[in-house]
């Protein structure tokens, strides 16, 4: 017997379970948004040209503004065009031309005196202007990191990237130990107030070292509202719930935009972000621990006690005792547990020729969406245009595919939604280089891709749980996640890479993102089968060949020996993988 058939005894999904999730659990997850992408304008790297001391007083000059550029800076090609260079500037006597302007000489003759003589560039050597028509000061602004430096923000991000797949192990086990709703808090405050010290940092350096710390928080921020809830609930409604957290992930993001539209200077930007989040504390007293962590390690009286609480606003009886009640029906999961975690290991996954192909091709999608979702969103800025606006869409866009995205996986099943969802995106992102002189078009195709990236990212954790064995299924969910989590650290470098060719990163991610497509038919439907309990039930489901890709049902159903297996309940550990690794 495990927590799931209990939870009846309360209501798996009453008016408790609504109210905590909806004004409590959802919330929770905008900090995770807003951590996760702010760096993205913190850091955004402004128009910029080499500054001319001589000529600072014209530069700001409506009138003269543009003939001081075109007489100091040279041309060069950039993304296909011919536009004024970012860390040259001609080898001019500048203290010349400032007498000449300071004469009221006319601009034709001052253009003229200085032409003709064949000048040579220079790299900059008086630092830079910034545009500050978008952003008043940034991060790359305000510590000149462009030119030879331009590389230290895509630094930033990887060790942003790397920071999250540490902390995905140490808050993990935070969260085993200490329990879901003590956790989530520390996380909390521990990115709230790195991130409020980051607007205050005197040097790159120390900048840099507070957003790594931000940076391993991020996941569990994201995991712990999201696991509380699924395991509030039973299991018929742990997709509502992932579908859930994702439109409240995505509303997020739409609410950045909005901030940052707001504040345009990156320390009070940094400020905005985080400091408001203290709110959240305000939920302490509501937000309830998990009965079903605190059934895992024993604590029947507390579990009892929170039970009896979700009892009474779900308006169900519980007999006086039930604390003696619970301690009864669950004692023979314990046991079950602690044999089954004896028992399985990492070379499980690779048991078997089948379950070892199952697993890559998981883990391999999982990179591709993780790699792709998360670099799409970091790519919206440097569309071109406003980038706050292409940021806003890169969210808003999200929104109305998870609509959609509901009734298509119980109609049509995992496999066929998973495929569609990753060929769109990916062919989407491929596009674009047909359409990379028409920013309109491109920023189009780039929202398609964002809504078939976001609809994958969805379906695929749902699919992988029915596709492991419950034995090993909290174990493949975690390592196909930890794989997928490389890609936000590679990622910042492909896009580094579209700095001279805008659409090269939207090519690269298409293109994983098609193949992972293509993948992801070889995987069998799991839509209405029977949960894998063991490695041998697995092997009961093989996976697709290519000629039966087309095939809209799985070749693999369920033999009547398999629905009638012996009812081996899942551990508890596995259950927490199972539903919160996104």
């Amino acid at each position: 017997m495990d927590f799931d058939s209990v939870l009846p005894d309360v209501g798996a999904f009453g008016l408790y379970q609504k109210l905590v999730i909806c004004f409590v659990l959802l919330p929770a997850l905008i900090p995770c948004a807003f951590h996760a992408y702010s760096q993205l304008f913190i850091a955004a790297r402004p128009e910029h040209w080499c500054r001319i001391p001589e000529l600072a007083t014209w530069e700001n000059d409506a009138n003269f503004s543009d003939f001081v550029k075109e007489l100091s800076i040279p041309m060069e090609m950039r993304d296909g065009k011919m536009r004024f260079s970012k860390c040259e500037m001609f080898a001019r006597n500048y203290s010349e031309i400032r007498e000449l302007l300071t004469q009221n000489v006319p601009m034709s003759f001052v253009r003229n005196s200085v032409e003709g003589s064949n000048v040579s560039t220079i790299s900059c050597k008086n630092g830079w202007n910034f545009d500050e028509s978008v952003f008043k000061a940034t991060v790359i602004s305000e510590w000149n990191l462009v030119c030879d430096k331009d590389y230290y923000t895509t630094l930033a991000l990887v060790l942003f990237g790397v920071g999250g797949l540490i902390g995905n192990y140490i808050f993990g086990y935070l969260q085993d130990s200490w329990g879901r709703r003590p956790s989530f808090y520390t996380y909390l405050m521990i990115e709230v107030v790195a991130c409020a010290l980051s607007a205050v940092a005197p040097n790159f350096v120390i900048w840099l070292a507070l957003r790594v710390v931000v940076g391993l928080t991020v996941p569990a921020i994201l995991a712990s509202p999201y696991v509380l809830a699924i395991e509030l609930v039973g299991p018929d409604k742990r997709s509502f719930c992932t579908l859930i957290s994702n439109i409240s992930y995505s509303i997020g993001l739409v609410l950045l935009s909005g901030v940052v539209y707001l504040v345009r200077s990156w320390r009070m930007l940094s400020l905005a972000v985080s400091v408001p989040l203290l709110v959240l504390l305000t939920c302490f007293p509501v937000l309830p621990e998990s009965p079903r962590w605190l059934v895992a390690i024993g604590d029947y009286r507390r579990a009892a006690k929170i039970m009896r609480k979700i009892a009474r606003v779900n308006k169900k009886t519980l007999p006086v005792n039930y604390e003696g009640v619970l301690r009864g029906k669950m004692e023979k999961a314990g046991t079950v547990t602690t044999i089954q975690k004896q028992l399985y290991g990492i070379s499980d996954l690779f048991a078997t020729k089948n379950m070892c192909k199952k697993t890559l091709i998981i883990t391999f999608i999982w990179f591709a969406n993780t790699s792709v979702y998360v670099g799409l969103s970091y790519y919206a800025p440097a569309l071109g245009g406003d980038e706050i606006w292409n940021f806003f869409l890169a969210g808003a866009v999200e929104l109305p595919t998870y609509f959609i995205l509901w009734p298509s996986m119980h109609y049509f099943g995992r496999r066929w939604v998973l495929c569609v969802s990753m060929m769109i995106g990916g062919i989407a992102c491929l596009a674009t280089f047909l359409s990379q002189d028409d920013k309109a078009t491109t920023l189009l195709l780039y929202c398609v891709g964002k809504m078939g990236i976001s609809s994958a990212f969805v379906v695929l954790p749902l699919a992988a749980s029915e596709l492991y064995p419950t034995v090993v299924r909290g174990l493949g969910m975690s390592f196909s996640s930890v794989i997928g989590m490389i890609g936000p650290i590679v990622i910042p470098v492909i896009n580094h890479m579209g700095s001279e060719m805008m659409v090269l990163p939207l090519l690269i991610m298409g293109a994983l993102l098609t193949l992972g497509g293509f993948v992801s038919l070889l995987l069998p439907e799991t839509m209405g089968q029977p949960l894998p309990q063991t490695i041998d039930d697995g092997e009961m489901v093989p996976i697709q060949k290519f000629c039966q890709c087309l095939s809209s049902t799985s070749s693999a159903t369920s033999s009547t020996s398999t629905t009638k297996r012996k009812d081996k309940r899942m551990p508890q550990g596995a259950l927490m993988f199972n539903e919160t690794t996104i």
